[in-house]
């Protein structure tokens, strides 16, 4: 399997694709971590878990929103 991905994508392009798989790997566990620590009632807290396991880009755009919204807080808007 890794000579076939090393063939594909040649040494560079290897290097390149499992970097950044490996930094949307981290992005998702940090997702997940961020949902886990919200303070919200366990149901709706166990949904979002439960999605964001099931459905990987789920906590891209949750860390996104939650970035925005405390830089509101922060700014007082």
């Amino acid at each position: 399997m890794l000579e076939t991905f090393y063939n594909n994508f040649g040494f560079t392009g290897a290097l390149i694709t499992a970097f950044l798989l490996f930094i949307c790997f981290i992005f998702w566990m940090a997702g997940l971590a961020g949902i886990c620590m919200k303070n919200e009632d366990n149901t709706k807290k166990t949904i979002r878990i439960i999605i964001a396991v099931l459905i990987p880009p789920y906590p891209f755009f949750w860390m996104i929103w939650d970035m925005i919204s405390q830089k509101r807080d922060l700014r007082g808007i």
